[in-house]
């Protein structure tokens, strides 16, 4: 399982998913970030920090 909290990335944020995988981790932030930080592309380096701050447990 893979976990990731937006506010690791977005300070203040506090969205937070758990998934079977990372792709699923960053459809569901990109889904977010659309409809909550009004992100319509995310740039790679955001990208990076999500991969960056993904757990597994």
């Amino acid at each position: 399982m893979k976990f990731f909290s937006c506010g690791d990335v977005v300070p203040g944020c506090d969205a937070h998913w758990a998934r079977d995988s990372e792709d699923d981790i960053l459809a569901a932030v990109a889904e977010h970030a659309a409809e909550s930080h009004h992100m319509h592309s995310v740039p790679a380096d955001v990208v990076d920090a999500v991969r960056a701050a993904i757990v597994s447990r």
